[in-house]
C-alpha cells in the first residue's frame, strides 16, 4: 500500500479543524490590528513537480499571499473569507452543497455599493481551489461537489451511508448501472463487498454498454467504470479507491489518439490542474491496455481509421515532452501518431464484428498482459 492511503481516511472533524484554524488566524491578525493575509500555493505549470518515485503529479511548494490591504487583492480576499466561512459552516452542519449553489449563496451585492461579492462562478470556482491547498484536502472534503459524471458496473455492493445506509450491488441496477456521485468518500459511499480480478476503465459510454451487453464484465469478473470521456473527479476517486482499498488492478481501455492517452495519463498520473491532489486521485499502478496504432495492422482496420485533429497533433508534441511519458513505448507511440497522423477508435473495432471486443480483443491483450505503463 501507498504511504498517501492515510490521507483518504481524514474526518470531516479533522477538515473542520483545519478550516478553523485558518480562520482563526486571520481573526487574530485583525484582533491584533496586523495586516491579514492568506496564504495559498501557486497553481499552474511551473510549480508542477512530477515525483517519479512515486509516480505522480504534486504540486510544488511556491507560495502566494494575498492581502486584504493590497487594494490588487482585497477582492479574491472578500471572496476567501467568505467561502472559508461557508465550508465550515457546512462541515458543522454536515451539509453538503454543489459549487454552484455555494456560489449563488454567497453572491450579493456589498451594502453600500454597486459591487456583488461575485460576479461569475469562475470566480467562486477559483478561490474553491485555493481553499483546497491552503487546507491540503479535495473539495469534496469540505463537503462541496461538482455535477456527477461516470458510472460503475459489476459485482460490487456499496452502502449508501447518508441514505438510510441503503446497500445495492452495482450488477441488479439495469445495464447502465450506478451513476457516480461526485463526492464518493468513505463516509458516505462505503464498498461493502467486490467480487472481481480487475477494474476496467473505458473511456466512451458507447464501449462501456457493448461491453455489459456481451456480458465482458461476468464473463472476465470484472468491474467496469466509464469516464464518458476525461474523467470527473468523483470518478477518479472511486478509481483511486477502488485499487487500494480493493487492491484491485486498474486497467484503462481509451481511444487511440492523445486525448484518449491523456485520459489515461491523468487516471495514472494526475493532472497538472489538480497537482495537489494527486494523493487522493491518481493510480501510478494503472496499465494501458488500448487502443495502440498497432492494433491497426494487427487487427486490420486500417480502412476504418481516422485523420488525426490539429488538437491532436498538439497534444502528442506536448506529451513528447512531458517526464512521465519518457518511457520507449510512450515515446514510440506518439511519435508512431505524429508520422502515420492516424487515430483509431474503440468503436472501430466493430469492423470485426460488435462481440469482437469482448471476446477476442480485451481478453486476448489482458491475458498476455499486452500492457503500456
Amino acid at each position: 500500500m501507498k504511504e498517501n492511503k492515510k490521507h483518504d481516511f481524514e474526518s470531516n472533524e479533522e477538515i473542520s479543524k483545519r478550516v478553523y484554524q485558518i480562520i482563526s488566524d486571520l481573526t487574530h491578525q485583525i484582533e491584533n490590528m496586523h495586516p491579514p493575509t492568506f496564504n495559498t500555493k501557486i497553481r499552474g505549470q511551473s510549480n508542477v513537480i512530477f515525483d517519479e518515485k512515486e509516480g505522480l503529479l504534486e504540486l510544488g511548494d511556491k507560495q502566494t499571499r494575498r492581502s486584504f490591504l493590497n487594494l490588487g487583492q482585497a477582492r479574491k480576499f472578500m471572496q476567501t473569507s467568505l467561502i472559508l466561512n461557508r465550508c465550515y459552516e457546512y462541515l458543522q452542519r454536515n451539509k453538503t452543497a454543489s459549487i454552484r449553489e455555494i456560489y449563488y449563496e454567497l453572491k450579493h451585492a456589498i451594502a453600500n455599493t454597486k459591487e456583488n461579492t461575485f460576479d461569475a462562478q469562475e470566480e467562486s470556482n477559483e478561490v474553491i481551489v485555493d481553499v483546497e491547498h491552503s487546507v491540503n484536502s479535495i473539495r469534496e472534503k469540505l463537503n462541496l461537489q461538482a455535477e456527477p459524471k461516470g458510472a460503475l458496473y459489476g459485482n460490487i455492493v456499496l452502502k449508501d451511508m447518508m441514505h438510510d445506509q441503503n446497500e445495492f450491488n452495482c450488477s441488479n441496477l439495469g445495464r447502465g448501472g450506478w451513476s457516480i456521485m461526485s463526492r464518493i468518500e468513505p463516509e458516505e459511499i462505503k464498498i461493502e463487498s467486490v467480487d472481481a480480478d480487475f477494474l476496467l476503465v473505458v473511456e466512451t459510454s458507447a464501449m462501456y454498454n457493448r461491453l455489459i451487453e456481451e456480458r465482458y464484465p461476468k464473463k472476465n469478473k470484472a468491474i467496469l467504470i466509464s469516464t464518458g470521456g476525461q474523467a470527473a473527479r468523483g470518478t477518479r476517486r472511486l478509481i483511486h479507491r477502488l485499487h487500494y482499498e480493493q487492491n484491485l488492478p486498474v486497467v484503462v481501455f481509451t481511444d487511440g489518439d492523445p486525448y484518449g492517452w491523456y485520459i489515461y495519463s491523468v487516471i495514472k498520473r494526475g493532472s497538472m490542474a489538480l497537482a495537489a491532489h494527486s494523493k487522493f486521485l491518481c493510480v501510478p499502478e494503472a496499465k494501458y491496455v488500448g487502443m495502440r496504432l498497432k492494433d491497426v495492422d494487427t487487427y486490420g482496420l486500417k480502412e476504418v481509421t481516422e485523420p488525426l485533429k490539429e488538437g491532436d497533433i498538439k497534444r502528442a508534441k506536448e506529451m513528447l515532452a512531458y517526464p512521465w511519458f519518457q518511457s520507449d513505448g510512450w515515446q514510440a507511440e506518439l511519435k508512431s501518431a505524429l508520422t502515420r497522423k492516424i487515430r483509431i477508435e474503440q468503436q472501430a473495432l466493430a469492423n470485426k464484428s460488435l462481440e469482437f471486443v469482448a471476446e477476442k480483443y480485451l481478453p486476448e491483450k489482458i491475458d498476455n498482459e499486452d500492457f503500456l505503463s
